[in-house]
């Protein structure tokens, strides 16, 4: 039993001035075949998954499995990827199928988010492109992000589609162990996977999109009570949605797969549709300034996280936002903690040496988006390489982390920033302790993120507080400039009024 596997997973962000090129690809994931496997087999990524599921039941089933890595090309979320970049992706993904040999199954591992220049729903185009070179009855059962704005080309080309069930998203590596799981079945003929997805009108806000925080705890409760009392149900997902892709498809939906039954994939895909759209209200967006968020940092003793969503770099965002930086540098209250990106100053530290002083611009100057340079004399603590390991199963399924160069700049005012090289997501404790910093030594500590940092940061952080921070990633989507998003859409639209009777996928 030959089975292939298949991974390009990008976030893009649609609001953002800069694209994608394929460097940012090569600085985290761009392998075909033998390549792959040291990368993922040992991973909490569904890649990972997909390895140690195959492998399992190999050992299990009379048919021994060879798994047929292809291709994985992986980026952090960033801009929209350049026509050049996407035709890059395209042309070394389908040679590398083409030359994988007979296949009995695929797995595939899309994030759902992805837009190129030319293509506005790039996963669904590559998926589609997958299944006309297979043909249609090879089996495919795919993995994504539950911050996919899944599309019904997506659906139509895949036996099946599972998210992760969780975010921040812990349990990828179980979600790639369930799709191998069910792929090998239907190999096997014990099962015939039937997909249903609909799509309410709705968009979940960013900062409602913790798995378990009421109200969408209640929607997560539902789907696991359906999965733990219909036998014939193989899997169902919560598609969360991502708000900063300006595509058709921006939005909610749910996807429910059973056992050649389309009846009833429809009724518990309804079911999960329905409670969906009668939370809308309460999973629109709550949003609290950075002044209201400071001041409630006084109510505590231990450290608070805030998390800053206008620059949520797990969003796509530039990392360089400055807005949290100079409101703590200003209140001149705490001990805390920014990182930014700035690879400008990192250099001119470095001209100037550690422990030495000097006053430099740091951060704002991606765009005009993300707040002005924060001025600032500094005391220049400390050079580091930027790269780290994080051991635990984190947000994203990343254990390596490479920040470039890094340097460590401290105010008189009591505030800490870490100046990297590299753009960095914020989902290890291991990169403040990279610099040589204890993260509970700090009253405040500023996490560029939403919900992916908790993970992480609630190891030495109690509070958490999301923080309607500007940048590309506002947490009041309402306030994006959409031209392609789908109409009525809530929260946009608040009086949009739906039925699931009537919706489903094509």
């Amino acid at each position: 039993m030959r089975i292939g596997i298949i991974g390009l997973l990008h976030e893009s962000n649609t609001f953002l001035a800069s694209p994608t090129v394929i460097d940012n690809f090569k600085q985290v994931t761009l392998a075909t075949g033998a390549e792959i496997p040291p990368l993922f087999e040992e991973s909490h990524h569904e890649i990972g998954g997909f390895f140690v599921g195959l492998k399992q039941l190999s050992d299990s089933i009379e048919e021994p499995i060879e798994i047929v890595p292809i291709f994985v090309g992986r980026s952090l979320p960033s801009g929209t990827i350049s026509s050049e970049c996407w035709q890059e992706l395209q042309r070394r993904l389908f040679q590398e199928l083409e030359q994988a040999g007979p296949l009995d199954g695929l797995l595939l591992a899309p994030h759902g988010a992805t837009v190129s220049e030319e293509i506005l729903d790039a996963d669904g185009n590559w998926m589609q492109k997958v299944r006309q070179v297979v043909g249609l009855d090879l089996p495919l059962i795919a993995t994504c992000d539950p911050h996919a704005n899944l599309s019904p080309q997506m659906v139509a080309a895949c036996d099946a589609i599972l998210a992760y069930r969780t975010n921040p998203h812990l349990d990828q590596k179980q979600r790639g162990m369930q799709a191998a799981e069910l792929l090998v079945r239907t190999i096997q003929g014990e099962i015939k996977p039937c997909m249903e997805a609909i799509f309410p009108p709705m968009a979940i806000s960013i900062d409602r999109q913790m798995t378990e925080e009421w109200p969408l705890s209640e929607l997560c409760a539902t789907a696991n009570e359906q999965q733990l009392t219909e036998p014939d149900l193989l899997s169902n997902s919560i598609l969360l949605g991502f708000p900063y892709a300006d595509v058709p498809e921006m939005g909610s939906a749910v996807v429910v797969v059973t056992d050649n039954d389309p009846a009833k994939a429809r009724a518990y895909a309804q079911k999960l549709a329905e409670k969906m759209w009668s939370h809308r209200e309460d999973l629109a967006a709550d949003l609290v300034s950075i002044e209201t968020a400071l001041d409630r940092c006084r109510e505590f003793s231990e450290p608070v996280c805030l998390l800053d969503m206008g620059d949520n770099v797990g969003g796509g965002s530039s990392a360089d936002g400055t807005s949290l930086a100079e409101a703590l540098h200003h209140r001149n209250e705490f001990s805390a903690f920014v990182c930014l990106y700035d690879p400008q100053v990192v250099k001119e530290a470095e001209a100037v040496g550690a422990g030495n002083r000097a006053t430099f611009s740091v951060g704002g100057k991606t765009d005009d988006l993300h707040g002005s340079p924060f001025t600032a004399e500094f005391e220049i603590v400390s050079f580091h390489d930027g790269r780290f390991r994080e051991s635990e199963v984190r947000h994203g399924g990343f254990s390596e982390f490479d920040q470039g160069m890094t340097v460590i700049l401290k105010t008189s005012t009591d505030l800490t920033i870490m100046v990297t090289s590299r753009r960095m997501v914020p989902f290890s404790l291991q990169q403040v302790i990279s610099g040589d910093l204890d993260p509970a030594s700090f009253d405040v500590l500023v996490a560029k993120g939403v919900n992916a940092p908790i993970a992480a940061y609630r190891e030495v952080c109690p509070h958490f507080i999301r923080v309607n921070t500007p940048g590309s990633t506002s947490a009041d989507m309402t306030q994006l400039p959409f031209e392609h998003r789908r109409r009525p859409l809530f929260p946009f639209e608040r009086e949009t009024s739906w039925s699931s009777e009537d919706a489903s996928a094509e």
